[in-house]
Parts: structure tokens; C-alpha cells; sequence
């Protein structure tokens, strides 16, 4: 969310956010929705001004002035009842919309329509050449009984996936790999519920325009989160943190899920695009800085970039153009690995800086050593997601054998296994 002073000062720099930004929002209107809710406002203010003047004169009046003077606090509160509930609704109409404002991003971020216009800017790690036809991830599961693709339907469906074996002590390593590396980074490790209420989703941005990606529970104020970045961003809702307990860095893991609706028919073959899954996320409280998130967006990358590389995933960096940041983010990356069945890189990471946007509509602040309050700044970035990150390691690091290498680096969570 955006500060209204600042929308009304900077309305072209707001207007130009949404037409870069694809958001269906019309600025005039909310404009103009909030030059009435003012004025309306300011009457309101004015009638109980004069109800609460009127009031104090009646006990010291004559009896001759009396009556009259309490006529008129009989006619301003009939005014009151008329404008406070019509108040209260522009109010709610005005939320409503300040809620779909999007945030400006930085300077630098290039403006595109889609995914089409994201701008790569390096590769890393070498893509493996194989003296052998290599096999893709669902033949190569199929082939050790590593997974259920076929009898989980009759448990959950369309797009669901069990683990079975070694590809489940796999996909554990994975996230036991991601949340020591990060505590070694110094970020407080939580396990965190996906299980939340809908204002954490409002609060993050989520909603409004997300809500035909969640599946709620029926009878219950209660959804299932996408991303441990929505509890978590929830944790410190409406506090005054000191300026003393920033940063706040979370290596968060917990279920994912997501309903993906609109993609039927796109990359929904094994492990790709399922409706559950786990995930590790990096979350950052910082100071409301740019300089210093932007500081905090390089070390949240260069903590998923040193991960990939000590599992041996090639890799590019990729900026998100304007169309496919997200509403809140001033600034993204997603990092993208390769996938040799599809000879193409595929996203793995999304890596974001939400200014104080977030914080905003969470009600997140902090006090500086001078005593004044600030918003924070947020960010959030992928440490490790599976089984997304499972559909390159298997086929990146798979032997003629149908084997997979395990690299160094994971070995300890494997029982010092070389290969599984």
C-alpha cells in the first residue's frame, strides 16, 4: 500500500506504476473518491465540533435560551446519523481501492508486458553434456519407484505427487540443506504454519487479485497459504519494533499451496506445477532504506546462488520486467535452472524487494534512535522449493545407470551417500 499524501503528490509517477504494471486500477476515480471522502470527513468533523460546542452552553443557559440550544444538539445529531455511515462507506471504498495501488518500481526495472520481457542478466555453471540419452524426471522416477504419479490421484487428485524411497530421504535433504546453510548465515530458523486467516493475505499483497489461487477451508475464516512469506510477514502485524531489532531474518519452511488457476494444460507433467508443496523462504525486516534493502535483496540472491552452486545447478539470473513483478515489488529477480530434458532454464527462485508496501498494510513499524516511526522495508526470496528444485538436480545430476550423483555439499544429509 502507498501513502495517500504521497499518491496525491505524485499522482503521474503512481499512474504510470499501474499502466507498467497491467494493473486494472483507475487513478482519477480514486482521486476523486478521496477528495469526496475529505470533504465528507471535514463535515463530520465540523457537525461534532459544534454538537460537543452546543453541548457545553446548555447546562449554563437560561431557561429561555435552553430549549432552543438543545434543539439544535437534536438536529446536528440527526446530521451525524446521516453522514458517519455514508463516511464509513466512501472510507471502505476508498481502502478497497488503495489496496489495488500498485508499488513504483525502481528506475532501472525494465517495462514489459510478460514473462517475454524479463531481461537475463548472466549465466552461471555449466550445463552437462551426457554421453548417454538422458532421461527426463518422470522416467527417471517411474524407473526406481521413486514416486506416485498415477495412484496418488485416487488420494488427491490431479497434480499431486507422493515420494517414495530415496526420493523422499531426497527431497528432506533438500530443505534440511537450505535451513542449516541459512541458521550459518544467521537467519532464525521457524517452521511455520500455512494454515492463515484472510487479512495475512490482504496483508502481503496476496489479496485483492490472488484470491483464485488459494483454496479455503470450508466453514472456517481460513486459507492455505502459498509461501511461508504470508504467516510470517504476519508474525509482527501492528508492532513498534526498535530500530535496535532490525534486521529480522527468517529461514522459514513450511507447506505450500496453490490452486493454479488459469494454468490447465501449461507444465503440468510430474513434478512440475503441483498444488502442494514445501518450501524454504527467506524473509527480511529491514530498515526503511532502499539503500539498505537493496543491500538486502544482494545478499538474499547470493544466498540462493551459493546454494545452487554447492549443489551443482547451472543457472541465469533473470530481471522481472514491469508486467511480471508482482503489484508490490519495486525490484525482482528470478533465478532459473537448467532443466536438460526441456534444453531450456526453468524459474526455481524469485527473489523481491517490496519497499515499505507491505509493511504498510501489515502495520509494521519501527522507532529510530530519535523516537520517530518509520515503516520497514520487506523482502522475501526462495531458498529452496520442492519438488520444483527436484525436476533439474535429478536430471542434471543422473548417471547412464539411471543413478543419481549426490554433490558434496548434500552428502551429510544423505548418510554421506555419493549416489542414490
Amino acid at each position: 500500500m502507498l501513502d495517500l499524501k504521497f499518491i496525491r503528490e505524485n499522482a503521474d509517477a503512481v499512474r504510470h506504476a499501474i499502466e507498467v504494471k497491467r494493473v486494472g486500477l483507475d487513478l482519477d476515480a480514486l482521486l476523486e473518491l478521496d477528495r469526496v471522502t475529505l470533504a465528507l470527513r471535514q463535515r463530520v468533523e465540523a457537525a461534532q465540533a459544534e454538537r460537543n460546542a452546543n453541548a457545553k452552553l446548555v447546562p449554563k443557559a437560561s431557561p429561555e435560551e435552553r430549549p432552543a440550544l438543545i434543539q439544535k444538539g437534536k438536529d446536528l445529531g440527526e446530521e451525524l446519523k446521516a453522514l458517519e455511515p455514508e463516511l464509513r462507506e466512501k472510507q471502505e471504498a476508498l481502502q478497497a481501492l488503495l489496496l489495488r495501488v500498485p508499488n513504483i518500481p525502481l528506475a532501472d526495472v525494465p517495462v514489459g508486458v510478460s514473462d517475454e520481457d524479463n531481461v537475463e542478466l548472466r549465466r552461471e555453471g555449466t550445463v552437462p553434456q551426457f554421453d548417454f540419452e538422458p532421461k527426463d524426471h518422470v522416467a527417471l522416477l517411474e524407473a526406481r519407484g521413486w514416486a506416485e504419479f498415477e495412484r496418488v490421484g485416487k488420494v488427491s487428485g490431479s497434480r499431486s505427487y507422493m515420494l517414495r524411497g530415496d526420493m523422499a530421504l531426497l527431497e528432506m535433504a533438500l530443505l534440511n540443506f537450505a535451513m542449516n546453510f541459512l541458521a550459518g548465515k544467521g537467519f532464525t530458523p521457524l517452521s511455520a504454519s500455512a494454515l492463515v486467516r484472510p487479512e495475512t493475505l490482504v496483508a502481503t499483497g496476496h489479496f485483492p487479485g490472488g484470491e483464485d489461487q488459494v483454496y479455503r477451508i470450508e466453514d472456517e475464516a481460513l486459507m492455505l497459504a502459498g509461501t511461508a512469506e504470508v504467516p510470517v510477514n504476519y508474525l509482527h502485524s501492528g508492532e513498534i519494533l526498535s530500530v535496535e531489532q532490525l534486521p529480522i531474518n527468517y529461514a522459514a519452511i513450511s507447506a505450500a499451496f496453490r490452486s493454479e488457476a488459469g494454468s490447465a494444460g501449461r507444465d503440468v507433467r510430474g513434478l512440475i506445477r503441483v498444488h502442494e508443496f514445501k518450501k524454504v523462504e527467506q524473509y527480511v525486516i529491514c530498515a526503511g532504506d532502499l539503500a539498505v534493502s537493496q543491500q538486502w535483496f544482494q545478499i538474499l540472491l547470493a544466498n540462493a546462488e551459493e546454494m545452487l552452486r554447492l549443489l551443482e545447478l547451472p543457472y541465469r539470473v533473470i530481471q522481472n520486467c514491469t508486467g511480471d513483478m508482482g503489484a508490490g515489488k519495486v525490484y525482482m529477480y528470478d533465478i532459473e535452472c537448467w532443466v536438460p530434458s526441456e534444453g531450456r532454464y526453468r524459474e526455481t527462485h524469485s527473489c523481491s524487494n517490496l519497499g515499505d508496501w507491505q509493511a504498510r498494510r501489515t502495520g509494521i513499524r519501527y522507532r529510530d534512535a530519535e523516537g520517530k516511526l518509520h515503516y520497514p522495508h520487506t523482502l522475501n526470496n526462495t531458498a529452496i522449493a520442492t519438488p520444483r528444485l527436484l525436476v533439474p538436480f535429478v536430471e542434471v545430476h543422473q548417471t547412464a545407470e539411471g543413478r543419481i550423483r549426490i554433490p558434496e555439499a548434500l552428502r551429510p544429509y544423505m548418510g554421506g551417500r555419493t549416489e542414490i
